[in-house]
């Protein structure tokens, strides 16, 4: 037989579903673990969502769609984008796919050549590095730091800025660290992007879930010319707890809307009828529940990292948003636990998984060897039990 692709093969397994993966075999066992690893929110779909997608179907909305997405969804996006950051877009400019994946992949597939270049800050979602290769594009990792809060530097920036720089891909707020980009850092980095002229691929799909009073900025906003090159990606799962409805939709320029939806109606086609009236009543109905899930997530954020910090042996990161808080194992590197001698994130969380019965994401494949990440988008119960794990596990070691 001849050989498989070369470009496929090389695509790495998720780090994040590796993890999940062993966490489920070890629980269908009758293991006592706790997970605190895949990202999606705890609560269920609120009601009025779901009644909207059981009306779709009592109505026998059960046929093809545009393969850009119902006008009806795309016209509740466009005054969702509006009433929360100010956004003008028209129906034409919003594309909607079957959730974050495709829309990344086609907007990737829209900018880039083989060959090109997309500078992506580390650390980064661990999909986005795959993404990349997977239409040809080539990767520049820029680390970060965690003083700096783990933003992406304007000097950072334009040092890695070559010929065939085409792409910046910016996550804020920031999966796997819970970080956001201040307007000011933003504005820097929006004009180091109009210099090079760079579009920009900007990962908002947390955008709800912030804390402190923090200001969320998103990058469109900045200006015209910021605006003009960005593709803004969002969507429904995290915000409205329909991880499993499978909703994200993409703004831009008509043009380049255009282009994705093209290469959309001859590969992924038009998304669920069902879920899209759903997602058009989580975009344009109440929000106030969504609220109430981002208070509870803040409450679970402050008992995290409060009772983390005093934990001998690791330190959190103080998230601003999301339901991620990353742990940092840099006291814990080239010691051993349990007999086995931690030289990464993988090492650790492997025994930790095994000894601890406690399941947290390496960020080795997010580009933070000396990182874990922990969701707090489970029970404050198992929070706690998780962190009473964590401190013996530490301690008997």
């Amino acid at each position: 037989m001849k050989a498989l692709s070369t470009l496929a093969q090389s695509v790495r397994a998720s780090t994040t579903m590796a993890i999940d993966t062993e966490f489920k075999r070890m629980r269908a066992e009758g293991i006592n673990v706790i997970g605190f690893s895949v990202g999606e929110p705890d609560f269920f779909t609120p009601e009025h969502i779901k009644q909207a997608g059981i009306r779709a179907i009592e109505n026998n909305q059960t046929k093809y769609t545009p393969t850009p997405g119902t006008l009806s969804l795309r016209q509740a996006v466009s005054k969702r984008l509006q009433e929360d950051w100010g956004l003008t877009y028209t129906p034409e400019e919003i594309v909607v796919s079957g959730g974050g994946k495709p829309i990344l992949y086609t907007a990737l597939k829209t900018l880039l050549d083989p060959g090109d270049e997309v500078i992506l800050p580390a650390p980064y979602w661990v999909s986005y590095y795959e993404l990349i290769k997977m239409v040809g594009g080539v990767p520049v990792v820029v680390e970060t730091t965690e003083e700096s809060g783990f933003n992406l530097t304007p000097d950072q920036l334009r040092a890695a800025i070559t010929p065939k720089t085409k792409v910046l891909l910016l996550n804020s707020p920031s999966n796997p660290t819970g970080m956001i980009y201040s307007r000011d850092h933003l504005e820097a980095l929006a004009q180091v992007c109009q210099e090079a002229d760079l579009y920009v691929i900007a990962d908002e799909m947390y955008s709800k879930l912030v804390f402190d009073d923090k200001e969320f900025v998103s990058f469109p906003t900045l200006s015209q010319d910021a605006k003009d090159r960005t593709i803004l990606v969002n969507g429904a799962s995290k915000t409205y707890a329909m991880t499993g409805w499978r909703i994200g939709f993409a703004a831009a320029s008509k043009e380049i809307i255009q282009v994705i939806s093209n290469y959309l109606s001859h590969s992924a086609s038009g998304t669920c009828s069902i879920a899209q009236a759903a997602a058009e009543e989580a975009f344009g109905g109440s929000q106030a529940e969504i609220e109430a899930m981002r208070r509870e997530f803040e409450v679970r954020r402050n008992y995290l990292y409060e009772r983390m910090s005093q934990i001998p042996g690791v330190h959190p990161v103080r998230s601003e948003a999301t339901f991620y808080m990353l742990m940092n194992l840099e006291e814990l590197m080239g010691k051993t636990l349990y007999g086995v001698e931690i030289h990464d994130a993988d090492d650790f969380a492997e025994v930790f998984l095994k000894e601890g019965l406690v399941a947290v994401v390496p960020c080795t494949g997010f580009g933070a060897p000396h990182y874990v990440r922990w969701s707090f988008a489970v029970s404050m119960e198992n929070i706690k039990e998780g962190l009473d794990r964590l401190e013996t596990f530490l301690k008997n070691a």
